[in-house]
């Protein structure tokens, strides 16, 4: 471990990582967590010849439904949306080898929590 370390600060020292392509900017990772270990590897070369797992559709659809509900006035059209969206997470969670928690979806948790109470 000392040996990279060096050989990393000394790169530095030297300007090695000045120019390296989208330097400054976030990297994007992946969240896999929700596939389960063992079919991760198929999934990625499912996603590299263009393929959506069904999970990923029913966890796309999720999102979306969530984020519709956030458009809709109609009482009556909510209602209908939010036995949707029960549906397709009853759905994604029988799919699943562990429960689906609104913490599976961090960026529209408290928006779902808001419109379902």
């Amino acid at each position: 471990m000392k040996i990279a370390e060096r050989r990393i600060r000394e790169a530095l020292e030297n300007g090695e990582f000045d120019n390296l392509k989208n330097k400054g900017k976030p990297i994007v990772l992946e969240d896999e967590t929700w596939i389960p270990e063992d079919l991760r590897m198929a999934y990625r070369f499912l996603k590299n010849a263009g393929c959506i797992p069904p999970e990923l559709e029913l966890r796309n659809e999720v999102v979306n439904l969530c984020a519709l509900m956030n458009t809709l006035d109609d009482d009556k059209e909510r209602l209908k949306k939010i036995r949707e969206l029960n549906f397709k997470l009853l759905k994604l969670n029988i799919g699943r080898k562990r429960p689906l928690t609104f913490e599976d979806f961090p960026e529209y948790e408290q928006k779902c929590i808001e419109k379902l109470t």
